[in-house]
């Protein structure tokens, strides 16, 4: 009987005690407020809230025969298609070859440090399961501090630092721009000197670009440009095509980490198989980007932009320190200013931050210290895509000029009222 219990018990320690993803859980949490009969503002969670594109849904409805697996890497006309995107969107030179295709871009980046030996280097704040994806594995987690006076950016002085420290280690770096959970993004003179000192340290650098559509200028630059030998891009349809349970990531390689792909290739051979073939023949569709799906992202860009100025301005103007968006939908707030006042309410962490907003406002986010900062900086996160984005992407495709206030009251309306109760709770 003893042995049995220990049996059933037995858990890797890795794993034993760890949440789930911060992310989901918040959202969780917020559906069962919800069934309860509480009205909640769902900042937490980042889901794309615009919805798939019409010409990409009618592509998948005409492969919903598919049913054969198909190659582990991917379809080879999708993959063909993703590296034809990169030639027109960044100018880099990539075969179908260099393509692998996931069930996410997080199942890929899981694979990666499954197959690829060295620590983890990550700027704080980071997306919250890139650490836990370490730990799992049993690997070291390096947080690299940014600073507000650099908009949370990773200053390459800082990593050469710590590279110096601990010269002969393999190591890989994830960047994430637009970043989650910021929104900030990299000007390109960073990127060239991010990319200098990744080269000059040997270090790999897993370029995070699920959100570089929506750069709210639409002028997103990747760091492969300036270091192409090292740099291995993530992205996927999650976050600008609306699609995250449609579960499609694609990474690319540099041709000389092939054996790199060849072997995440082999994981995923005994893992996930691969990808919906469904999926994968629909994906093709959007990775076209012709005019259809450039105009619905030239929208979305429109509505996400106009509402991150106003959160931008609002909290600004009422002590809650937020640098100017730059792309994605997230924005990192800081309440540290406030901190006199909110230590009156016995609120001096960010998870209490956060956990006594939730209940006397009803509105829902994270505390800075699930993406890598210190629980005591009073720092949060907020999702702003709590509203119907079909409804709006609609509205914004019959409007010419910018998108005013009135027009996010009426179709961004749960976000801007979570935005307004926020900023009435802080006042004294």
């Amino acid at each position: 009987m003893k042995k049995n219990t220990v049996l059933c018990e037995s858990m890797n320690l890795n794993v034993k005690g760890m949440p789930l993803s911060a992310t989901l859980n918040i959202n969780e949490k917020s559906n069962e407020m919800i069934k309860q009969g509480k009205k909640v503002y769902k900042l937490g969670l980042g889901q794309a809230p615009f919805p798939v594109p019409k010409p990409v849904i009618e592509t998948l409805k005409e492969n919903a025969h598919r049913k054969d697996y198909l190659p582990v890497k991917g379809l080879h006309e999708l993959r063909e298609a993703v590296a034809k995107y990169y030639k027109k969107s960044q100018n880099l030179d990539f075969s179908a070859d260099d393509i692998l295709i996931g069930p996410g871009s997080k199942e890929l980046m899981f694979i990666l440090q499954v197959v690829f030996y060295g620590e983890l280097l990550l700027p704080a704040p980071s997306w919250v399961s890139y650490a836990p994806q370490a730990k799992i594995l049993g690997k070291k987690t390096v947080w690299i501090d940014t600073y507000e006076e650099n908009d949370w950016l990773l200053m390459p002085e800082d990593l050469e630092n710590y590279c110096k420290k601990n010269p002969n280690t393999p190591r890989v770096i994830i960047l994430n721009y637009p970043n989650n959970p910021t929104g900030k993004t990299y000007p390109e003179k960073l990127l060239k000197e991010l990319a200098y000192a990744a080269r000059k340290q040997g270090i790999l650098v897993l370029s995070d670009e699920i959100y570089g559509e929506l750069n709210h200028k639409g002028n997103h630059v990747s760091i492969a440009r300036f270091y192409p030998e090292g740099t291995i891009i993530s992205s996927g349809l999650s976050k600008w095509c609306g699609a995250g349970g449609w579960r499609l990531g694609t990474f690319a390689f540099p041709k000389n980490l092939k054996w790199l792909l060849d072997g995440m290739a082999t994981v995923a051979s005994e893992t996930f198989t691969s990808v919906s073939a469904p999926i994968q023949f629909a994906s093709i569709r959007a990775f076209n980007f012709d005019d259809e799906i450039n105009t619905y992202l030239k929208h979305s860009r429109r509505i996400l932009k106009a509402l991150g100025n106003y959160i931008y301005k609002n909290f600004n103007s009422v002590g809650i320190k937020v640098p100017q968006p730059d792309g994605a939908f997230y924005f990192l707030p800081n309440f540290s200013q406030l901190k006199d006042s909110l230590a009156k309410r016995d609120i001096t962490t960010s998870s209490r931050l956060c956990e006594t907003i939730l209940q006397e406002t009803g509105v829902a986010f994270l505390p800075g210290s699930d993406f890598g900062r210190d629980e005591k900086e009073l720092t949060t996160r907020i999702a702003y895509v709590d509203f119907d984005g079909e409804q709006a992407l609609a509205a914004a495709y019959e409007i010419k000029d910018d998108l005013n206030e009135s027009f996010l009251r009426k179709y961004c309306a749960n976000t801007v009222t979570a935005v307004d109760k926020i900023c009435e709770w802080v006042k004294p």
